[in-house]
């Protein structure tokens, strides 16, 4: 699992809950906080995704092929 998925993921965790804590409170400014911070770490956590599925991708070995004996 790539790190950028890790951090997006605790990003996203962490806007949620200002955005909770801003809705409770009443604090516009935190539930924007959030909103930002958490939108960051699905972009992270995307960016993550397309790192591993390009890394997944290069490790699928070759299989030879009967024109290539």
């Amino acid at each position: 699992m790539d790190q950028n998925r890790v951090r997006g993921k605790i990003d996203e965790v962490v806007g949620i809950a200002k955005q909770k804590t801003g809705k409770l409170t009443g604090n516009t400014q935190l539930r924007v906080e959030g909103t930002v911070q958490k939108v960051k770490g699905k972009v992270e956590g995307a960016w993550g995704q397309a790192k591993d599925a390009v890394r997944k991708s290069n490790q699928k070995p070759v299989t030879p092929q009967a024109s290539d004996v």
